[in-house]
Order: C-alpha cells, then structure tokens, then sequence
C-alpha cells in the first residue's frame, strides 16, 4: 500500500485557476454554511469516493464500515466508489468542474487546495466545532492552513512519518552502536564526515540531498504569516555546507546527485550506504529484500521535528445531504474505527489524538508482522504529536527544482546561499494559492 500522501500537487496552474474561475472561487474564505446538526434522523443516500482501496485486502474492511454505518442509520443508503491510484488528482478536478463530486471523498491536503479555493469542500470545523480535540494536532493543522482561507476542510483519517535507519554492521568499526547514534542534523552530518574520513569512501551515511523536510526538521520556520517561502536563511545555509563537506569526505554516493538515483531506501537495501530514512514499514521490505540486513539494523527518531504524511476524508460542500455526509466522514474516522483500519494497513498511524497503543498491541501480538515493525511503529507513533505536514503550497515542480539546485551546492559549483535563494524565488513565484 504505497502511502499516497507524499504525493505532491502537481497541478498546472491553468486547470487550478480554471476550476477556481466556474465554480466562483478565489477570495479569502470557502464554504461554511454554519453547525450541521446530525444527531437526528438521517436518511437518504451519499456517495463515499476512496483512492485505490477496493481490493481484497481492505474491500472486506470498508464493506464492513458501510453495513455498521447503515445499522446506526437504517434510513441512509452509502454508495462506495474507489477511483484508481494514477491520474486521481485529474479525476477530482473533473468531478469538481462538473460538479460530481461525491459526499465523502479521500483528499491529501496539497491536492485538496484547488477545491477549498474553489468553495467546493465543506469548512468541517464550522460544520462540527467540536472535532479538533478528537483528532492528531499536526493532521488537523493540515487541513486548516490554507493560505488566507480560514476553516479546517478535511478530517485526519491515516497518517505516517518516516525513522532513521542505520546499519550496525557496517558502523561498529567506527565506535558507533545504537546507544550513541545521532540524534541531531548536525550529528548525523559530523558523524558522516569522520566515518567516511576514517573507513576511505568505503562507509556512507548520507543517502539523498537536503530537502525542505530537512530544514522543517532543523526548527526553520520555511514560510512566514503571509504564505511565502523564507528559509534562505543562514541557519540553512549551514546545513546545505554539511552536506557539501560530507560529500567532499566521501560520505554520499554521486548517484545520489543524479537523475539516475533510485532513492536511498534502495540504495540501504543494496547495502550501498549505511544509513536511510524510511516509515516503519520499511522493516517489512528489509524482511523481504534484504533479510540479512534485519539483525544489524536499528531504528531511530528521524531528528528535530519529524516530518508528517497525512491523508483525510472531506465532504463536497455541494453535498444535497449535508449531514449524513458529515455524519459517515466522522464515523469512518473515528477512534474505533481507524485503529481497525491501520491495524489492517500496518504501518500507518491512525489520524486520531489517542489510538495508538492499541495498534502497537496488536501488531506486536501478530505472529506475521516482524518484531522490528513493532518497535518502528512504537518509535513512530511516539513522535507523532509532533510531527508536521509539508506546507501544502509545496509542488512537485518544487521539489525537482530543489533537487537541480541542491546538486548543484552539494557538489560546490555554486554556494549554499545561493542555491537557497533560487529554491525559494522560484518557490515563491509559482505558488499554486496566487
């Protein structure tokens, strides 16, 4: 089950504003329409939209969902429709402009955006003022930071974050066991310098370039009040020569710099490099792929502010039935019922304040799951509440564009600064939200 929230946007500008300009949006608020009461009977029918879901492991789960939601309210009917993984984005958008969009449906925060500027989805916060406590802070904050837009537009259904991963094997040489791994950036980084300085090239521990996620871990406050990318900063600058002096040590693969680079939780598995970062569903590939490596790997905290994948569950703002809608969204993400569905999809979190410990139970009860994803998802969930979303104004063009810049730095053709510099003009030239 790839975690689709790590997906960016990536969608062009014209059909963003085309979506906003024939359904009347723009401006600074979205829908809202005050309280929806649904403590009483409901009835009629809603249609519910997942993404890729409907398959023999999870359609049993979902059929399940319905029929216990349908017992609680015999006079509602729940049509479950599933839209498949490629193309999804362009799907919603052809909902929207058509306005088909279902009741309930799965929305990521960067790809729910067009729809919230474009009044299309329901302020759920207005709608229910009594949710937020119910749910993960950092999962809701998600859903409600919509540049000049106030309200919270979807509910925090499944979450995620990624660990460090680090080979013992290969480090013990060095001084280093699982007691005395890093727990800063700046850490890590001096570590990579010696243990690539001390073992020639031959041992590496930075797997992939500074990404904004590394400067949201770092405590850089990468946009101000207003929505503009800020972390061409000094402090970041720093990091970037990091990273620049570990490569200069030998402590980062060149492919790593290339568009060859298949991605540091590969390049750990082909016992490339001594470190990666990966969720903790990662113990799970090292099972499969690479079950030498399960013993003399350890897991940690990924350092500073952990970053935070999320996806929710959103009502259309033009739903005819309002409250039902609203009535299944919180009923699918309730406490009881997200722990039941991560328990089926092992190694997510549930996108509820509490639940957690409930799943680290079972998962540790299952004689299928490897001890090692029980201790990651503990080492996960217990970093949860502090984890943060990458701002949802971040694209895929961004990240490329990054990536070109960073290479560029890390390798000392041009300077930390500016590389910073361009990442965040070109950044702050193509917001999606202007």
């Amino acid at each position: 089950m790839k975690f689709r929230a790590t997906l960016v946007v990536g969608i062009a500008a014209a059909t963003a504003l085309a979506l906003t300009a024939c359904t009347g949006g723009g401006g600074g608020s979205a829908s809202g329409g005050g309280a929806i009461d649904t403590s009483g009977e409901l009835s009629g029918t809603i249609k519910f939209q997942t993404w890729s879901l409907k398959n023999e492991k999870f359609s049993p789960y979902f059929e399940s969902l319905i029929k216990d939601f349908e017992k609680e309210h015999p006079k509602v009917k729940v049509e479950w429709l599933d839209q498949p993984g490629d193309g999804y984005q362009d799907k919603i958008l052809s909902q929207a402009n058509s306005n088909t969009l279902p009741d309930v449906l799965n929305l990521p925060p960067d790809i729910g955006y067009p729809l919230v500027a474009a009044h299309k989805l329901l302020n759920l916060a207005e709608a229910d003022p009594q949710l937020e406590a119910q749910y993960n802070k950092g999962g809701w904050e998600a859903y409600s930071s919509y540049t000049g837009i106030k309200g919270t537009y979807g509910l925090p259904w499944y979450t995620g974050s990624d660990l460090s991963w680090w080979n013992l094997d290969q480090l013990k040489a060095y001084g280093v066991t699982k007691e005395n791994l890093p727990t800063t950036t700046d850490a890590w980084l001096d570590l990579s310098k010696k243990v690539a300085t001390d073992s020639q090239g031959k041992v590496m521990l930075v797997s992939s370039m500074p990404g904004l996620d590394t400067f949201v871990s770092a405590g850089i406050k990468v946009m101000d009040d207003k929505g503009d990318f800020t972390f061409n900063t000094p402090e970041a600058e720093k990091i970037v020569q990091k990273y620049a002096d570990a490569y200069k040590a030998g402590a980062m693969p060149p492919e790593a710099l290339s568009g060859t680079y298949s991605g540091n939780a590969e390049m750990y598995l082909q016992g490339k490099v001594a470190y990666s970062t990966g969720g903790s569903g990662f113990a799970g590939d090292l099972r499969t792929k690479a079950p030498t490596l399960v013993d003399v790997t350890a897991a940690t905290a990924r350092p500073g502010v952990p970053p935070l994948f999320v996806q929710g569950l959103n009502v259309s703002a033009d739903s005819k039935n309002k409250a039902a809608a609203l009535a299944f969204a919180e009923f699918a993400t309730n406490e009881k019922n997200q722990v039941a569905f991560v328990k089926l999809a092992v190694g997510f979190a549930p996108g509820t304040a509490n639940g957690a410990d409930e799943v680290v139970k079972a998962v540790e009860s299952d004689s299928n799951v490897p001890p090692a994803q029980a201790e990651a998802m503990k080492i996960m969930f217990e970093a949860l509440p502090q984890a943060k979303a990458t701002p949802y104004q971040w694209t895929g063009a961004d990240t490329t564009f990054l990536n070109q810049q960073m290479a560029l730095a890390v390798r000392g053709d041009i300077t930390p600064k500016e590389a910073l510099d361009k990442i965040v003009k070109n950044a702050n030239d193509n917001r999606i939200d202007k």
